[in-house]
């Protein structure tokens, strides 16, 4: 059984797509540590700590940007609060970080400082075992999925599809983002968690540690694409598809939309909720406006920018729009919004498959004519 699901995964990438992914691995956790640990900064091979910082950022965008591929363009299913499931798993492994402060925050105590400040004299009952990386790891993954089952169980169940789910899973995560504003929660109000020290011991800050997450990063993007490669490549992708394309023909030969779309969902939301988990100790910063329902917008036209139920376009369309808001909000603050609504306007216009598609286009306009 083994051997054969293994031949499956192998089988789901052609020679060379496992090419590119292990050229990509090569880069990533071999070539980027040399030149940032042994390349002195004045050299230009060198690599800066932000520029490992800004990948590693944007790599858990890309996985964002697959897990919403998943149900989007493989199940035919707009979500506008994907960014809901992104912060749960960035507040869950927030809140280790914040446990790993011990007695080096501002007020010396062994609760975190926001709590010290509101007059907490305990930590809340859901903060029981925060202090384990294990059990952290755990709800990263365990918080996602049952928000997503039980809110997508009642969803599908209902039959709720097109604009009416978009309009419900944005106002879902609004409502998560107002929840979590509120100092009474005990997740930091609007300022969130911030201010970490370490992880197992082992300073945030450090080069080193910093080369681990960045490495951990690489390596959960490239299992992502290889797992979500071989999903849709599998009976349970095609049939996915074929519910996207024709539901109700799907249902009269016997097959039951809601378990494929729940099941689809629930593992796009715990993708989400990893790359969250993964986010908040590069950036050093998880507050409330993460589950803004803007940024779930914006995953949405990471996808369309890339080529949506291509799996790579997502992580090119992650890359090219988050490198160029990278230059805008340095350059052009004041103008990063109006050129990303042009940017989704004339993809819509244009390129309605993308820069996968664009290029799809290009090159069967080089080939052979017959």
């Amino acid at each position: 059984m083994e051997k054969s699901f293994t031949l499956r995964v192998l089988k789901s990438l052609n020679r060379k797509s496992w090419l590119a992914l292990g050229l990509f691995l090569a880069v990533t956790l071999v070539v980027v540590p040399v030149l940032h640990l042994l390349v002195p900064p004045e050299n230009a091979f060198h690599v800066s700590a932000y520029a490992i910082t800004l990948f590693g950022k944007i790599m858990c965008y890309a996985i964002v940007a697959i897990a919403m591929d998943l149900i989007w363009g493989y199940g035919g299913i707009l979500s506008l609060g994907h960014g809901l499931f992104f912060a749960l798993g960035g507040y869950a492994f927030g809140m280790y970080l914040m446990r790993q402060i011990g007695r080096d925050g501002s007020y010396q105590s062994d609760l975190p400082d926001f709590m010290v400040f509101l007059d907490w004299k305990k930590l809340p009952w859901y903060w029981s075992g925060s202090d384990s990386l294990w059990w952290v790891a755990f709800l990263v993954i365990v918080v996602p999925a049952i928000v997503a089952f039980i809110f997508g169980y009642f969803a599908f169940r209902s039959r709720i599809k097109g604009v009416y789910f978009s309009i419900i899973t944005q106002a879902l995560t609004y409502a998560a983002m107002l929840l979590f504003f509120r100092n009474e929660t005990g997740f930091g109000g609007n300022n969130g968690f911030t201010d970490f020290k370490r992880i197992l011991g082992y300073s945030i800050t450090s080069p080193d540690m910093r080369l681990v997450l960045f490495g951990l990063t690489a390596l959960m993007l490239a299992a992502t694409l290889v797992f979500a490669r071989w999903l849709v490549t599998s009976k349970f992708g095609r049939v996915l598809t074929a519910i996207r394309d024709a539901e109700s023909r799907v249902m009269f030969i016997g097959y039951n939309p809601l378990w494929y779309k729940l099941f689809a969902w629930v593992i796009s939301a715990i993708l989400c909720g990893i790359a969250g988990a993964l986010y908040v100790p590069q950036v050093g910063i998880i507050n409330p406006s993460e589950m803004s329902p803007a940024n779930s917008i914006e995953i949405a036209i990471w996808v369309a920018v890339g080529g949506r139920g291509t799996l790579i376009g997502p992580v090119i369309g992650a890359s090219v729009v988050n490198l160029a808001k990278s230059w805008f909000t340095v350059s052009f603050p004041e103008y990063w919004l109006f050129f990303l609504g042009l940017l989704f306007i004339l993809v819509t216009l244009l390129l309605p498959h993308g820069l996968v598609g664009l290029w799809k286009t290009l090159r069967q306009s080089r080939g052979p004519r017959t």
